[in-house]
This record gives C-alpha cells, sequence and structure tokens, in this order.
C-alpha cells in the first residue's frame, strides 16, 4: 500500500480523479480515500496544512491502513531561477527551517534533536524530474528574514508546510519516503499569495501529467 500524505483537497483531487476509489472515511479528523491507480493500491490522507497536520497524516496512514511507503505531492513555493514557474521537481533533501536548537545544542538551524544533520534525505525515483531541495516551515509569507535564511544559509531551492514533517515521520517508522511538488509562486516575482491564487490550477494540472509516471516508480 501506498500512503499519499496531500495537505489540501484541490491537491489530492489530481489524483482521486485517477483512482478507483474503493472506500473513504474519516479517522481522526482526517479524510482518508482507499483504492487504486496505475496498479497500485493507494491510500490518500487529506491532513490539512502544516507540519503537525503532516506527521498526522502520515502517521495514520502507517498505523492505520498499513502504509509500506510515503509520497507527499502538492504546489510549493520556488526560491531560486532553479525552480521554474508551474515547472515539477522531485525532493532529494528536506529541513524544517522553523526547528532551531542553535543555542541550546550548537547545532545547525533545522537540526532535529535526535538527528546530527539539519536535512534529512528522501527516496528518489527514476524519473527524469529534476531534484532540489525543500524548506519547511508553518508559515506562508514574503518575510526577507525567512528568504536569506533558506537560500543564503540552507541553500534550499523550495519551501513549503509539510514536506519535512512528513519525512521526519517517514524516518521514525523506517519507511521509503518520496516527494514531488509543482512550484506555483517563486520568490521575488511579486506577492507570493497573488503567484499562488493565480498559477495553483496550472502547477497542479502540469503535477497531474507525471503522476502516472511517479506511480509506476513506486
Amino acid at each position: 500500500m501506498i500512503g499519499a500524505v496531500i495537505a489540501m483537497q484541490s491537491e489530492a483531487d489530481i489524483l482521486l480523479d485517477q483512482m478507483n476509489v474503493h472506500r473513504c472515511l474519516t479517522v481522526s479528523g482526517k479524510k482518508i480515500c482507499v483504492g487504486t491507480a496505475f496498479g497500485k493500491e493507494i491510500a490518500v490522507c487529506v491532513c490539512g496544512v502544516g507540519k503537525v497536520n503532516a506527521a498526522l497524516g502520515a502517521q495514520l496512514l502507517v498505523s492505520k491502513f498499513d502504509a509500506e511507503k510515503l509520497l507527499n505531492f502538492g504546489v510549493a513555493g520556488g526560491l531560486n531561477t532553479g525552480t521554474e514557474l508551474c515547472g515539477v521537481y522531485q525532493i532529494g533533501a528536506a529541513v524544517q527551517f522553523d526547528f532551531d536548537l542553535t543555542q541550546l545544542n550548537g547545532t545547525k538551524i533545522g537540526t532535529l534533536d535526535e538527528y546530527e544533520e539539519n536535512y534529512l534525505s528522501l527516496n528518489l525515483l527514476n524519473v527524469d524530474i529534476p531534484v532540489k531541495k525543500l524548506g519547511t516551515s508553518d508559515r506562508f509569507n514574503d518575510s526577507p528574514a525567512d528568504y536569506a535564511l533558506l537560500t543564503k544559509e540552507l541553500g534550499a531551492d523550495i519551501r513549503d508546510m509539510e514536506g519535512a514533517a512528513i519525512v521526519q515521520a517517514a524516518y521514525a517508522t523506517k519507511l521509503p519516503v518520496y516527494s514531488v511538488k509543482a512550484i506555483s509562486d517563486v520568490a521575488g516575482s511579486g506577492s507570493t499569495t497573488e503567484q499562488f491564487l493565480i498559477n495553483k490550477d496550472k502547477a497542479l494540472q502540469n503535477l497531474k501529467a507525471v503522476l502516472p509516471t511517479v506511480f509506476e516508480e513506486l
């Protein structure tokens, strides 16, 4: 069983539209649909926005639906010229850039207490989709301070609000974890909120086009 952890219904719909859904139910307040697509058994959890929601959704798929691997996909923000608007990328490593024990432990920003490195590596698909680094936090903003932290200190290419938390949950359960993101907004190109609203649907359609290839490799 593949467990797909998706923040928003609009993101999940690009997979659900292509699934033969057997049942949908609500577990711990999260909508989960189980079915098949692309020859694979899949449980899709619409977890909600943010890291706690994402981690809870991932754990529900593991503990209640016996997921053997986890997949996160959806829209995200680009941080540099290497991320094209509405382009699709797979994530090779992710960090929680709002997690900071520097003052206590002297570790780099994003280093979880139980790990030595701030970036956690993901599994990679053998597909022709460029690999990027992801920064995750519980905030959606145009903050210059966050942008500097992400780009200059952490070297991230993409930012979102769920991905690295799902990776942390996958590490805890010792499961493979994959992530594919489509860029809805790019920093430095005007309001990210306005860009998101304008480009979200096109980005999701580009992401939908690669899902058959993604699931073929899972």
